[in-house]
Parts: structure tokens; sequence; C-alpha cells
């Protein structure tokens, strides 16, 4: 049962984003302008804004218009769905309180990866107004974990904000220097910034796991794309999917991949 609430909420948080992400673009009122059809302008009821249900019964077409919908508004609900389902499966249990804090916090995280995955995918930008505020609310929620754990005895790896923070600055560095050295043509500065986000996230050394893995997924995609003759070397790919995208298994599956890992030696 909890893991169906979190999962209905997850789609419910996920219809929410798209319409986030597209009026970031737009510069539109977020909270208080009603959905519309970016086709035909026509205001959706709230019959046919049930996440992934209406996309179903309308056969991924507008009522109004008949224009197609786009398939990114069911699988970003789905995909932001199975992810707080996998949250609440793994973090949350109703019986102790001391769980609910840092199932709130990982929704939160969750919320902000989700927009930034989107938002790239579809305009090459990594928006600032989600990327900073989910830095903040990641080093607060980190502090408040962390705080009583803070001990000159403990080893540097042993802290947990610590290792958030040399997380950070080693994912940073890197990408920093790529930027740098190749005058924002390998990787842009906005993946920098995202990639000190994802090290506060996730700590040393689970960011290592993220960022190996989103250049492995990303090679293959690019790959793939070139093989088919829809890009080229010179093509702009936005990278911050990938990013995101590794971030989610290193957080969710970096114990049973380690394990594996270590298990081929």
């Amino acid at each position: 049962m909890i893991i169906l609430i979190f999962l209905v909420l997850g789609l419910i948080v996920g219809s929410f984003l798209n319409v986030l992400v597209y009026r970031l673009h737009t510069a539109e009122d977020i909270v208080w302008d009603r959905s519309r059809c970016p086709r035909c302008h026509h205001v959706i009821g709230w019959y046919d804004n049930v996440p992934v249900v209406s996309f179903v019964l309308l056969k991924a077409r507008c009522r109004n218009c008949k224009k197609k919908i786009s398939w990114q508004y069911p699988l970003v609900e789905i995909g932001t769905g199975v992810m707080f389902a996998l949250a609440g499966a793994y973090f949350f249990n109703v019986g102790d309180p001391a769980s609910w804090g840092p199932v709130i916090y990982l929704l939160g995280v969750l919320f902000a990866l989700v927009a930034i995955f989107v938002y790239d995918a579809l305009y090459l930008e990594i928006p600032d107004i989600v990327l900073w505020p989910a830095v903040v609310w990641v080093l607060a929620f980190g502090f408040f974990f962390s705080w009583n754990m803070v001990s000159l005895k403990e080893n540097i790896f042993d802290i947990a904000m610590l290792s958030r923070f040399l997380g950070a600055a080693a994912a940073f560095a890197f990408f920093w220097l790529m930027a740098r050295v190749s005058r924002e043509k390998w990787m842009g500065m906005g993946d920098a910034w995202l990639v000190l986000l994802l090290g506060l996230i996730l700590g040393w050394p689970r960011i290592l796991l993220a960022l190996f893995l989103a250049f492995l997924i990303g090679s293959i995609y690019g790959i793939m794309l070139i093989a088919v003759g829809k890009y080229t070397l010179k093509s702009r790919v936005p990278f911050a999917p990938f990013l995101v995208l590794g971030t989610l298994i290193a957080l969710f599956f970096y114990a049973p991949i380690v394990g594996w890992y270590l298990g081929l030696f």
C-alpha cells in the first residue's frame, strides 16, 4: 500500500513537472494559469489531466484540436512515479518517524533531478532556477542530518557532510577543467555546476559510479545515434540527462552494483 501511495504521488508530481518545465521555458505563470494545449491553447479540463490515464483515453491526441500529445508527458509521469515508489520502498517506514525526514529530502532531490533531466533534454540548458534551490535544499538537509556525526575522532570518509563536499569538489573540478580546456566544446559550465549538486547528493565515492555510468550511457547513446545517421560528431547532445540517470542509479543501486563488481575479482 505504501509503495502504491508513493507511486500515485509520483505520477501527480510528474504531471506537474511537465507543466513546470514548459512554463519555465516560456516564462508563463506556474501557479495560477490553467493547463492549456500547447498547440491550440484550449484550456484542458481536469478529466483530461489525469496522469497517464488521460493520455491513454485520449489516444495521445488533444480533445479539441486532435493534434498529437507528446510521449514526453506519460514517460515523465511514469518515471517520476517509479522513482517515488523506490524512495518509499527503500527508505520509508510508516512506523518509524525518523524515516520521514530522509524521505522528504529524497523526494525533493528527485523533483529537482527530473526537472533538470527534462529541461536539458528539451532545451539544451540547465535551469538555474531549479539547480540552485536544489543545492540549498541538499545542504540544509545535509547539515541537519549530519551535525551530530562530526567528531575529531572520525575519519573524513566517515563524516557524511565532508563526504558530500569532497564528492562535489572532485566532480566540479574535473568538469570545470574540461570546460576550460575545451572552451566549453567538450563540456559546458552548466554541467560543471550540475555535478556540484550531484556530488553533494551522493558524496564520495558514490559520485564516481554516477559519473562513470553517465559517460558510459552517454557514449552508447551517441554511438547509436551516429550509427543511424541522426547525429554527427559535431552535433550537440545534452549531457545532463545522462548525469542525472547515472546519479539515480548510484542513489538506489550503489551497493549491489559495487558488490557485483567486486565479486568479479
